[in-house]
């Protein structure tokens, strides 16, 4: 059981990576390096405000299957 759980940490972390950095298109180079791009903050629509909450189930899949992991190894 242990293995299955390790392959999912891994797949949520993949999936979770990805829509972080499809978070910061607009932003450029400069901003995935954690550079200052000066915007001014706008408010999320349509499919940015979709990907937002996907990173946020994301992370909290990650979170708990990790803590699964450490339970069942301890």
């Amino acid at each position: 059981m242990n293995t299955y759980i390790e392959i999912a940490i891994i797949i949520v972390s993949v999936a979770l990576i990805a829509s972080i950095l499809l978070q910061s298109k607009g932003i450029g180079l400069g901003g995935l390096a954690g550079g200052d791009t000066g915007g001014v903050y706008t408010q999320r629509r349509g499919i940015e405000k979709v990907l937002f909450y996907i990173t946020i189930g994301l992370s909290a899949i990650f979170l708990i299957l990790a803590l699964i992991s450490v339970l069942i190894t301890g």
